[in-house]
Parts: C-alpha cells; structure tokens; sequence
C-alpha cells in the first residue's frame, strides 16, 4: 500500500474541468440540503408562533364559539411541561371576528396571549391586513363578534408585524388574553386552548406526532372528575398543506444530490479515463514489474480520491459562505405569496451536509471503480512495444 500511495504522489492529474465540476455539484448539493433546512425551520417557526407544535383543546372546540371553554391549569399541567421535548405549554384565547374600515369588511381571528406587549384593547395587526384595510399605528379598528347577540369592540393598532407564513398573516391579529377573556364572559383559568412549543431547532414532523400522542396519553390518563380530556392536534396535520408542500420540497433536493452525483461521478470517470490513456504506458510497466491489476486501479483511485477530496471541501466552503452571506444579508429575495417567506432561508444542518458530502463522495468513487475495468484489459507485453 506504501508503494501505491508512493506512485499515486508522483501522478500528475491535470484535470481543471473535473475538479471544478465536482467543486459545482457540491455547491449545488449544500446549498439545496441548506435551503430545505432553512425552509422547515422557518415554516415550523412561523406555525409555532400562530398556535404552538402541539395545541390541546376541548373535543368541541371552534374558533366561532366562546361556549367550550378549557381549564388554562389542568391538575397534570406538570407532567406535561416535564416532558423532555417540551419548551413551553402556553395558554390561548381565540376568537372569530368581523372588522370594518371604510368601505372594506373583512373576516379576522384573534388571538390572545399572555405577555402581549399591548395595552388594554391593543392590537398587534399583521401587514397584508393592514395593507387591506389602510390601518396604520395609533388608528381605531372596530371589531364585531356574532354569537346570540352581536357584540362590538374598538381596538388601537399598536404594531404592525411581519407574519411569517402569508396564509395567518391576512388574519390572525394579536391581542392581550384578558381582553378576549372579558369579550366571552371567561374566567383568569380559562382558555381556548393549551399550546405547546417544543425545544430544539432539528425536530422532526415525527417528534411532533409522538410528544402529541404523548400529551393526548397523559390527558386521558390524569384527568380529573371534574376535568375535560383534552384533544391534541400536532401543527404537522393542521397545516398539513404547508408539511406536504415541505415534503415535495425534500423530495427536489433528493433528486438534485442523486442529479449532481451522477454527473460530478461522470465528469470524474471521464478525466480519470484520459489520465488512463495518458498514462498507459506507466500502466503497462507497473504490471510487467509486477504489481496487480487491483493495485493499479488503487493508484488511480488515490489520484482520484485526491481530487474528490479537493473540489469537495472547494465546494463545501464557497456554500457555507453563501449560507452566511444570505442568512445576513437576506441577499436573494422570494415572494411571500408563493413561498411564504420573503427571503430564501438557509439553515446550516451540519449532520445532513456531512451525511450528503459522505454518501454522494462515496458514490462518486464507485463510480469510477469502473475504470479498474479498463485496468484489466492492458496487455503489458503491447505497452511495452507500442513504447
């Protein structure tokens, strides 16, 4: 083996096209393992934020009614947040609402939360709303909530926000809990609903439905006489149109890294063979002095590997440096109508990039095993006279 590194050292590959397609493919394959990365965890933020990972409510809860209203601190509220995963269980107050500013009328929901940094009857307005109905900071927004009689209240904007996922943002307005708690006649215990964010910026649409399905388990098992069971939904099968549209997503990515495999694989084969022809005669005397086929062809694989190992890292580096650079800068710009978010997100998933750069690394070097084919087929006796 010392011999064969020996002569692959003194082996000049001039290859500048190979080495710097292979430098591309992994470009392009980093920097589409980032974007899907960047795009779930934004898009799983952005879900969190409007109703948590997990959302535990009421059998018959809907956001029209104040009628099913839940215990804000249920009896196993502790066994909940000592879960591992969990980060929070917050409470939540919906409420379905009609407002009117000039000529336009829209449909809204609000929301209330505990901390909400507005004053009493503040809201917190997302911008396409405020864009429909020209509302600015400091402007009156009169709401009106149909139930068995029609009630009204005047809010002030006090903020108008980015929402993250364009869907929420023409609806949801913020508010402070105790007003929608006064709005529905409700208690400081009560809520529309529990809603759980979990830790972590790696979890999986998996963990979401197991620490769901574990929520739900300790509802139905601790529940008191005088307590109601709490359904959990998992924010994967509420939206389950935005997870799907993420999985179509993975989907492109993998077929962009089996894309770029191929052809950095291709490019390699075929600046591996012109070295081959090149080199021929060096092939021929290695066997007539006696090394096996097996041997040469590990004296161009370590030529080659040299040169995968090269544009790999070539490549790695010049992605990661966009990544930083569009995480900074927001440099490359999408429109939110379409794709939710108004920047192209990059999230560097260290596991995955190195899990892509092992798996398309090693399929390129099968790839070129193949010349070893070649390898065999060299009659030294033919080298030697052609020489």
């Amino acid at each position: 083996m010392k011999a064969e590194r020996f002569i692959a050292g003194r082996i000049r590959f001039n290859g500048r096209m190979a080495s710097v397609a292979i430098a591309l493919s992994f470009f392009i394959m980093i920097i589409a393992v980032a974007i899907a990365s960047g795009f779930r965890r934004e898009i799983r933020k952005g879900v969190a934020e409007l109703s948590g990972d997990v959302m535990l409510t009421s059998a018959a809860f809907n956001y029209y009614s104040e009628d099913n209203p839940i215990d804000a601190e249920p009896s196993y509220l502790g066994i909940m947040k000592n879960l591992p995963e969990v980060g929070s269980i917050e409470p939540a107050v919906y409420r379905a609402g009609i407002v009117k500013s000039g000529e336009s009328i829209h449909g809204i929901l609000l929301k209330g939360t505990q901390g909400t940094d507005t004053c009493r009857l503040g809201a917190k307005v997302p911008s396409r709303l405020a864009s429909m109905l020209n509302l600015k900071v400091g402007d009156p927004m009169l709401c009106y909530f149909v139930s068995d009689r029609v009630k009204a209240r005047k809010f002030t904007v006090t903020e108008i926000y980015p929402a993250i996922l364009d869907g929420d943002d023409k609806l949801l307005v913020m508010v402070d809990i105790d007003d929608l708690r006064r709005l529905n006649g409700w208690s400081e215990r009560q809520a529309s609903a529990l809603e759980v964010k979990l830790k972590g910026k790696s979890v999986t649409d998996n963990d979401i439905r197991r620490i769901s399905r574990e929520l739900g388990d300790i509802s139905y098992k601790c529940t008191g006489e005088d307590e109601d069971v709490l359904v959990p939904s998992a924010s994967v099968d509420r939206f389950g149109q935005l997870f799907d549209w993420l999985g179509l997503l993975d989907f492109n990515v993998a077929a962009i890294l089996i894309l770029m495999t191929i052809v950095a694989g291709f490019n390699m084969i075929s600046g591996l063979l012109i070295l081959l022809f090149r080199n021929i005669s060096t092939i021929g005397m290695l066997k007539t002095l006696g090394m096996s086929n097996g041997g040469v062809a590990r004296v161009f694989m370590l030529v080659s590997a040299r040169l995968v190992l090269t544009g790999m890292l070539a490549g790695n580096a010049l992605a990661l440096l966009f990544c930083l650079i569009q995480d900074k800068t927001h440099l490359v710009r999408l429109d939110p109508d379409n794709y939710f978010v108004s920047a192209v997100p990059v999230g560097i998933d260290l596991p995955s990039i190195l899990g892509a750069d092992l798996i398309a690394a090693i399929a390129i070097l099968l790839l070129m095993s193949l010349c070893s084919l070649f390898i065999s087929k060299v009659d030294p006796s033919e080298t030697v006279r052609t020489e």
